[in-house]
């Protein structure tokens, strides 16, 4: 559950800011979101690995977890300038 609820907020923040950001600047927002992104995903790893689970356990799940709103603003970027 707390996966999914961390991918939500990742697609609502990205939401956010592609919707909020003028269209020239959208680029630049989505690099900083996702290196913003990276840097979430990395404390939440940390978490993860401060209460016993590997990093092989942990890594595949934060894999999707930065990856899902990445990807999210990336596509909002291609598909908006189609």
């Amino acid at each position: 559950m707390r996966t999914l609820i961390i991918i939500v907020i990742g697609l609502a923040i990205a939401a956010a800011v592609m919707r909020f950001v003028p269209v020239a600047h959208r680029l630049l927002a989505a690099g900083v979101f996702t290196a913003a992104w990276l840097v979430v995903t990395i404390l939440n790893l940390k978490t993860g690995l401060s209460h016993g689970y590997t990093l092989a356990e942990e890594l595949p799940i934060h894999s999707v977890l930065f990856g899902v709103p990445v990807v999210a603003a990336w596509l909002w970027i291609w598909w908006a300038g189609r």
